[in-house]
């Protein structure tokens, strides 16, 4: 398998297990899926999700920060939630469970990813401005997981739902796709000075 996938720090991946052997937290989450299964849950593939910073097109790589960690929820019929922690100022907590498209379109990701021939660590990127999320493919295997900034030769997927004019699980390299979306999320001109 090509994927080296970091391990999450301990207290996230403790927060999740709490969560899933509440039945409270179970029961309020907003997940039919997560609600109607029987049998055991079990968090596995825990990737660091990055928010990407505004990025210029012709500014230096763009820099990204660490906004939690996700855990794909498995049940016995497969993936069916996912549960994303934060950092708060006592460490890692649980926030929240949640299902919808970008779940299956991860899950189709990953194994996309398992395919190639190259060694990668598994991250996912969020872009707020597009409503974008992408499968990260960091070249850096040995890299911290929290840290980083998006490499050219680095590989990005979008997931689906992509925003239009972007293929969704198409691979790309960050080279190529962050002038796209540097393009997409410059900011727009403002009205002129004096003007009626």
């Amino acid at each position: 398998m090509p994927l080296h996938v970091p391990p999450a720090p301990a207290p996230a991946l403790r927060s999740v297990l709490t969560a899933l052997g509440s039945p409270t937290a179970v029961r309020e989450a907003r997940t039919p899926a997560l609600r109607s299964v029987q049998g055991p849950l079990s968090p596995e593939l825990p990737l660091p999700v990055h928010v990407l910073d505004r990025a210029t097109a012709d500014g230096p790589a763009p820099a990204t920060r660490l906004a939690g960690w996700r855990f794909l929820i498995r049940a016995e019929s497969g993936i069916v939630a996912a549960a994303d922690t934060v950092l708060t100022a006592d460490g890692w907590a649980f926030s929240h469970f949640f299902e919808g498209p970008y779940l299956g379109s991860t899950e189709r990701a990953l194994r996309q990813a398992e395919s190639t021939a190259t060694l990668h660590q598994p991250r996912l990127l969020s872009v707020p401005e597009l409503y974008m999320l992408t499968l990260w493919l960091h070249g850096d295997t040995g890299a911290d997981p929290a840290a980083g900034a998006v490499a050219p030769n680095d590989i990005l997927v979008p997931l689906a739902p992509a925003p239009t004019g972007i293929a969704a699980h198409r691979p790309y390299r960050a080279a190529d796709l962050l002038p796209v979306l540097s393009l997409r999320i410059a900011p727009r001109p403002g009205p002129l000075v004096g003007s009626a």
